[in-house]
């Protein structure tokens, strides 16, 4: 699992500071299967997860949900049977941010407990 789960999310800048292609790069390399979607205005860090019936895709939607909720930090969740797309990036800034890695990492480890 990810380091990246157990880091605290960082305070966003009072500048609208977006992350460096390095800086994403590296951090890509800590989370798998993630990638980065630029189809939108603001890239997005996007994975889908795959699950053999609806309930089960229903109880992790759940889940992240109130993982966004307990820190402030809200997703893009896609619900259909038996797959759950998520989407982090952060609004505030119109882009990424650590704190977009840091919550893929713990969706990561949600996936992982169910």
């Amino acid at each position: 699992m990810s380091q990246l789960a157990n880091r605290p999310l960082e305070a966003l800048p009072e500048q609208h500071y977006q992350l460096s292609q390095a800086e994403i790069n590296q951090l890509l390399d800590q989370i798998n299967d993630w990638h980065i979607e630029q189809s939108t205005p603001e890239p997005q860090l996007i994975r889908s997860f795959k699950f053999n019936n609806y309930r089960k895709a229903l109880n992790f939607t759940i889940k992240i949900g109130e993982l966004a909720e307990q820190f402030n930090h809200h997703p893009s969740i896609l619900l259909e049977w038996g797959e759950v797309r998520v989407c982090w990036w952060t609004h505030k800034i119109g882009g990424l941010h650590i704190n977009d890695f840091i919550m893929a990492a713990r969706t990561d480890q949600v996936f992982s407990e169910t």
